[in-house]
């Protein structure tokens, strides 16, 4: 029979793992912090049980898709501590897993905090015009500007690819533009936080992906949040 001291070998060793992680993985901490903020917006928001489970699920799969990154990472390091494409390839993809489940986890969560009750009004502002163009049109012009832009930064930049780097973060360019748009749709500050914070998310991979400085995510989402702005707020609607 298995001591007491045995018994809880497991869970202690699971409770390192957990620790570790904290302590040694940036994105694991700034995971955590968006979990708090998003708890606390749902015991603002008295949430039903059915929605409390959702919204606990979608951050397990967050937290625990993190905990996998982290241990692949740690894994692969172990076995080619010197680079080699194949282990770039393995951290990139489980990198993608992250940041796959972290936006599907924030989508979730601002449905949410938006509720049924809203999606009527919504669905009014994409559809009529108004006095002035109606959003998808909006929306398809800001695509345009931005993609302008962010091809005029590309050629200015002395770095980068058509795709890939350059002057202007396009990544971060039409997720903050997006982020101002989803602004424009709804009064509710809390769904216009989520949109933010996965704004933000997005371009945070892209610095850690060494793809661009901060000065060139600071660009884009200068440049997306003055074209949303420009395009959903002053101009008449």
């Amino acid at each position: 029979m298995s001591s007491p001291k045995n018994a809880l070998a497991p869970f202690k060793a699971a409770m390192n793992g957990l620790v570790v992680t904290v302590r040694t993985q940036r994105h694991m901490r700034f995971h955590l912090y968006v979990v708090i903020s998003v708890l606390l917006m749902a015991g603002f928001l008295n949430f039903s049980l059915r929605e409390a489970l959702i919204l606990l699920f979608m951050i397990s799969l967050v937290l625990i898709a993190e905990m996998f990154n982290s241990a692949i990472e740690a894994t692969v390091d172990l076995i080619q501590p010197q680079y080699h494409p194949l282990a770039k390839t393995a951290k990139d993809i489980a990198a993608g897993a992250v940041l796959i489940t972290t936006i599907i986890s924030l989508v979730v969560g601002g449905l949410l905090i938006l509720g049924e009750s809203r999606w009527e009004t919504i669905k009014a502002n994409l559809t009529s015009p108004g006095l002035g163009p109606s959003f998808a049109f909006r929306l398809l012009v800001g695509f345009f500007v931005l993609f302008t832009i962010i091809i005029i930064g590309k050629g200015l930049g002395k770095r980068g690819q058509v795709l890939k780097g350059g002057l202007v973060s396009g990544h971060a360019a039409y997720a903050f533009f997006l982020a101002i748009g989803i602004m424009a749709l709804t009064d509710q500050w809390l769904v216009t936080a989520l949109a933010i914070i996965l704004a933000s998310i997005v371009a945070q991979s892209r610095w850690e992906a060494k793809i661009h400085s901060v000065f060139e995510l600071a660009l884009g989402a200068s440049a997306g949040s003055l074209v949303g702005l420009a395009l959903f707020v002053l101009l008449p609607k």
